[in-house]
């Protein structure tokens, strides 16, 4: 039975207030390095609503089929990899490199139900490319470009890449755009300076969501 939209939306915030706080403390908890962290309730009703929107936007562009599982724990990834780098300037491996497994898993269901293999196998080869350049990003200009952000590209690289190539140069663009914007806004209202650190997760994951956002896709 199929569900209607007003229905889907409301079981997909209902989703988003249960797991918002827990990413919350997963969150402030990473980025501490402590166990027994409590998040703000600040905090907790803003990584709950990037939640709902995130979860809301993957169903509203796919539907319901396995690929959406993909866009769905992606978006719970982001927020956590986001919150966790703009705390700390880190970007876990713990949160990383499951959201890439889980991913990659899904979009293969999604081949094997759907027969989106062509979507896949590029998935995959833009996945490669986008962490083969990140690679060198990082040896160029390690200060600027940790291997955080280079294994942040490799889960972008598989989600956007699936897309298409060109949403995914798209998606990296916008993120490099919204990270210098940002850098400039800081400079001018004297909050960093031309030698502080600033992070490219939210930046690259900002990228990322407005491109999808936008509709800048093409279904395989």
């Amino acid at each position: 039975m199929e569900l209607s939209r007003p229905v889907l939306l409301g079981v997909v915030l209902l989703v988003a207030v249960a797991v918002g706080p827990w990413l919350a403390r997963v969150a402030v908890r990473l980025a501490g390095r402590d166990p027994a962290a409590v998040p703000s309730a600040t905090r907790v009703g803003v990584m709950t609503a990037l939640l709902a929107g995130l979860l809301a936007g993957a169903v509203e562009l796919l539907g319901l089929r396995p690929a959406t599982a993909a866009l769905a724990w992606g978006a719970g990834a982001a927020v956590v990899l986001g919150a966790v780098d703009l705390l700390c300037h880190r970007l876990p491996d713990r949160v990383t490199y499951p959201a890439v497994a889980v991913c990659a898993a899904a979009l293969l269901v999604d081949a094997a139900v759907l027969g989106t293999w062509a979507a896949f196998v590029r998935a995959l080869a833009a996945a490669a490319v986008a962490f083969a350049v990140g690679v060198v990003a990082a040896v160029l200009s390690p200060d600027g470009f940790g291997f955080g952000d280079v294994k942040l590209l490799l889960l972008l690289g598989l989600v956007l890449g699936w897309f298409g190539w060109g949403v995914l140069m798209t998606g990296i663009f916008f993120g490099l755009l919204t990270g210098a914007l940002v850098s400039l806004v800081l400079l001018a209202t004297r909050r960093a300076g031309w030698r502080t650190a600033i992070p490219f997760g939210p930046p690259l994951l900002a990228g990322a969501v407005l491109v999808l956002s936008l509709g800048a896709v093409s279904l395989t």
